[in-house]
């Protein structure tokens, strides 16, 4: 019979719980949590609580929709690091307990490769070896793939993340949280060549992004005369304010098309040192549209073969934790009761 996997997934705002039978997604249930909104940012005490509200019935779900019964499945797969540590402790501890009530392995499961595995859900399937652009709020990476459990990560971001540089643009903005999918939707009514902003000069395949939230802080202080601060440029705040709403789609459209070209000038390099033409892209990020097609372009033009994960497979899910659970099912990866989630817990 084929392997059942029950999945949880809590490493940050979204509660989640997904079933995979022999490799096949059988449901993916995400509880989001408005309340953020009104704090411009997760607040982990209130995350953690809800968190405690959602699992039960998020869980219970899954596995009715999955049309499996608890005797059905035979594992059970967590998210264990990295991520909040309030939230990973509702998912871990909810998962530590099912699996000694009902007798079944644990799994423990690193979040940032259960995205890179994400391309695993659905045919097309990539070919191993395969690089993997990872892009989400907290991570950007590019990793190397020779095998479902065996990965590398040969690029990542030395400070801030490509995803922070979206959500601290949108902030700046003056957009609501989440802020990141404004810009994308700003950005697609703009001209994108309006504005110039700076591309980091970083060494190899790793990426940096806290110059550019720089310059975009220097560029609207003063209202789009300079990436540079300097006292003779200061504007006021009304004169600020009306820059930015006379020129939203433009600004937005100028910074996606630089974070976008930072992280796909990277991943073109590193296919060409690899010499591998399978590529994903995978983490939160990529469900913005400026990336995936920008990403689909270049692939064309290098004769890549290319791989995105669903939209509902790019944020955080369970269904990601699910396949990766699979395949550590069948090498025998278990984990037992004493494994402990971790923040800021590295892999690869």
């Amino acid at each position: 019979m084929s392997t059942t996997i029950l999945a949880i997934e809590s490493s940050c705002d979204d509660t989640s719980a997904a079933v995979c039978r022999g490799g096949i997604i059988l449901s993916n249930l995400i509880a989001s949590q408005k309340i953020h909104e009104q704090y411009g940012g997760v607040v982990p005490e209130l995350a953690s609580r809800a968190h405690m509200q959602n699992i039960v019935p998020v869980v219970d779900v899954a596995i009715k929709n999955a049309g499996i019964t608890l005797a059905d499945i035979d594992a059970i797969a967590f998210t264990q690091a990295p991520g909040l540590i309030g939230s990973l402790l509702v998912g871990s501890q909810f998962a530590k307990s099912m699996s000694l009530a009902l007798n079944k392995p644990l799994i423990a499961v690193h979040h940032m490769q259960a995205h890179v595995l994400a391309n695993l859900i659905d045919d097309p399937k990539p070919e191993f070896p395969f690089l993997c652009l990872t892009v989400s709020g907290g991570h950007t990476q590019i990793v190397l793939c020779e095998s479902p459990l065996q990965m590398k990560v040969i690029g990542q971001t030395i400070e801030d993340a490509a995803g922070e540089a979206f959500d601290k643009t949108a902030k700046m903005l003056g957009l609501p949280y989440p802020g990141g999918p404004l810009v994308d939707k700003y950005a697609k009514e703009g001209n994108a060549d309006k504005y110039k902003f700076p591309e980091p000069q970083i060494p190899g395949l790793n990426f940096s992004f806290s110059g550019l939230k720089t310059s975009i802080l220097y560029f609207l202080n003063n209202a789009g005369t300079s990436n540079v601060f300097k006292e003779e440029f200061a504007v006021t705040a009304e004169e600020k304010k009306m820059f930015i709403e006379n020129n939203l789609s433009d600004i937005c459209a100028s910074v996606q098309q630089r974070i976008v070209t930072i992280l796909l000038n990277k991943l073109l390099k590193a296919a060409k040192e690899t010499g591998i033409k399978n590529i994903c892209l995978a983490g939160g990020v990529s469900a913005n549209s400026g990336l995936r097609q920008s990403f689909l372009k270049m692939g064309e033009k290098h004769g890549w073969k290319t791989f995105i994960p669903k939209f509902e497979y790019c944020t955080d899910n369970a269904a990601m934790i699910a396949i990766t659970g699979y395949y550590k099912y069948q090498s025998g990866a278990f984990a037992d009761l004493s494994v402990n989630t971790s923040a800021k817990a590295e892999w690869g």
